[in-house]
């Protein structure tokens, strides 16, 4: 039988098999976001050591399409330097997962939301680190 879900293979693989789910203790950058059209809710761990997003963990609350959306932006920058993260669009999220229904876009939209919510935390962090030495 054909696949009738309008979701590609890599959505469904990642939807099922979600990568890098959960908390990270010692994240040093924590970004939160929401959908209130849909409720849909993402909360976004990095660990940045030297510059690169060294561990990464995500809690998602949503549909199929969040959850793989979540899942694939971790893929994308876990290892990365936070320059890369930082440039990391909604539409290349969609693009790894070999593209979203649009009624699903604001799903890849929300993993980059949260992502620049994380990044903006740990700049703010690194602020007061700074003004406190």
């Amino acid at each position: 039988m054909a696949n009738i879900a309008p979701y590609s293979e890599k959505v469904m693989d990642h939807f099922t098999n979600p990568r890098n789910m959960g908390e990270l203790p010692d994240a040093n950058a924590i970004g939160e976001v929401g959908n209130p059209a849909c409720g849909d809710m993402m909360r976004l761990y990095l660990k940045i050591e030297d510059g690169v997003i060294a561990d990464v963990k995500f809690k998602t609350f949503g549909c199929g399409a969040a959850i793989a959306s979540s899942s694939m932006m971790t893929e994308m920058i876990k290892g990365k330097p936070v320059e890369y993260a930082a440039s990391l669009t909604n539409q290349e999220v969609a693009d790894a997962l070999d593209g979203l229904p649009p009624v699903k876009i604001h799903c890849s939209l929300m993993a980059e939301e949260a992502l620049k919510s994380a990044l903006d935390d740990y700049e703010k962090r690194l602020a007061e680190k700074a003004m406190k030495s």
